[in-house]
C-alpha cells in the first residue's frame, strides 16, 4: 500500500475516525492481508488525523513482518504481541475496541488445516467476546461471504437476510461453518451480554499485500504475469465475483466497527462490476495495455471443490446504516494492486 491509500481510507472516514481518539483497539491477524491494513491505517490516523492517537495493540501467531514494523510512522503507539487465540487468554490491558480478524481464509490453507480453522473461529472469537464483555469494548468480528454458500440467483444480489447453503460435511465446512459459528457467538454475547458485537461480511477484498501464495485468483494471476506464465483458469471461467479494492474495505470495516448495531452482519464489498473470470482477465489486459498468456485448467488438489458460480452483495443495509459506499473504480484497483506486486511479487511457482 502507498500514502495515496492511506489517505483514501482517512477520508472515507472523515470525522467519524475520531472516535478513536484516546482509545485502545485490540486487533488479531495483525499479520494477514487485511490486518496489516489495519496497523497502518490506524499508524496513518495517529500521525495524520487524531489529536490524541489511538493505542494499537497488533496480536498474531507469528511476529508481524518486520517491513510493517518499519514502516510505521509512530512505533511507539503500537504494541505488537505473540499469542495463540486458540490457546488461553489471559489478557490485562483494558480495551475500547476490538477487531477479530485472526483466521485462516485461503481454501488451500484452510484445507490443509480444518482444526486450526475451526479453532480460531469457536475459541478464538469466544476469547474476544469475553474480553469485549469485560471491558464493555465495541468488537468487530470478521466472517465471510462464503456463508452464503452458492445462492439461489433469485437472491444475488445477496442480502443479509439470506440464510444461505452450505454443507456441514465437507472440505469447505472447517471454514463455512466456522464463519457461522462465530456469528452465533457474537449473536448471543449482543442479546444475552449486551455485548455490541458487530459481524461483517467481505466479498472479495483484494489488493497490496495479499501474499504471492495466497492461491486466490488474483494473486494467482499477478504471479503468473510477473513470471509471463499463463494465467489459470480453472473450471470453464464462467463463475462470477464483485471485487472491492482494500481501501474501500477498510472504510467499510472501521464504519462497521463505530457505528454497525450489535448482534447484527452487515456486507461489505462491492456491487459493480459483477464479472465472470474470463471478463477478469480482459480487464486485467485493458490495464496492463497488452494481451497475456491464458488458459484452462482443471482445479488443482489442495483446492477445496463446490466452488460458488456467483457471489455479489447487497449493500443497501451497510449504505443506509453506516453511510458505506465503496469509491474505487475495478480498473483503478487493479492497477494500483499490479503495480504493487510487480515490485513485490517474485514469479516463482
Amino acid at each position: 500500500m502507498d500514502e495515496q491509500d492511506l489517505k483514501d481510507i482517512a477520508t472515507g472516514l472523515g470525522a467519524e475516525a475520531r472516535a478513536l481518539e484516546g482509545k485502545t483497539l485490540l486487533l488479531t491477524g495483525s499479520g494477514g492481508f487485511l490486518g496489516r491494513w489495519f496497523v497502518r491505517a490506524v499508524d496513518h490516523l495517529n500521525a495524520a488525523v487524531l489529536a490524541k492517537p489511538c493505542r494499537l495493540l497488533a496480536l498474531d501467531t507469528v511476529e508481524a513482518a518486520k517491513d510493517i514494523r518499519e514502516g510505521v510512522k509512530r512505533p511507539g503507539d503500537i504494541t505488537f504481541i505473540h499469542h495463540d487465540l486458540s490457546v488461553g487468554f489471559d489478557f490485562k490491558d483494558h480495551v475500547d475496541f476490538a477487531v477479530h480478524m485472526a483466521g485462516i481464509a485461503s481454501p488451500a490453507y484452510y484445507r490443509a488445516k480444518p482444526l486450526e480453522t475451526l479453532d480460531v473461529s469457536f475459541l478464538g472469537t469466544r476469547q474476544v467476546l469475553d474480553l469485549a464483555k469485560r471491558d464493555g469494548a465495541r468488537m468487530l468480528c470478521f466472517s465471510s461471504s462464503e456463508i452464503y454458500g452458492d445462492p439461489d440467483p433469485k437472491f444475488v444480489p445477496t442480502p443479509e437476510t439470506y440464510r444461505g447453503y452450505v454443507s456441514s460435511m465437507g472440505p469447505r465446512s472447517c471454514y463455512d461453518e466456522g464463519k457461522r459459528v462465530c456469528e452465533t457467538l457474537c449473536y448471543i454475547y449482543a442479546n444475552y451480554f449486551q455485548v455490541a458485537a458487530v459481524v461483517v461480511r467481505p466479498f472479495n477484498v483484494y489488493g497490496p499485500e495479499m501474499k504471492e501464495k495466497d492461491y486466490r485468483v488474483l494473486p494467482n494471476f499477478a504471479s503468473a504475469i510477473k513470471a509471463d506464465r499463463p494465467l489459470l483458469m480453472y473450471g470453464n471461467g464462467k463463475q462470477t465475483r464483485t471485487y472491492c479494492y482494500a481501501t474501500d474495505g477498510l472504510v467499510g470495516f472501521f464504519r462497521a466497527l463505530l457505528k454497525g448495531r450489535g448482534g447484527e452482519a452487515y456486507n461489505i464489498g462491492n456491487t459493480n462490476p459483477e464479472i465472470s473470470i474470463n471478463d477478469l482477465v480482459a480487464v486485467i489486459e485493458k490495464v496492463l495495455g497488452r494481451t497475456v498468456k491464458k488458459e484452462f485448467a482443471k482445479y488443482p488438489d489442495h483446492y477445496p471443490p463446490d466452488e460458488p458460480s456467483r457471489r455479489c452483495p447487497d449493500l443497501t443495509k451497510a449504505k443506509t446504516e453506516l453511510g458505506y459506499a465503496p469509491r474505487t473504480p475495478l480498473e483503478e484497483g487493479l492497477r494500483r494492486y499490479l503495480a504493487w506486486t510487480d515490485r513485490h511479487y517474485t514469479g516463482a511457482s
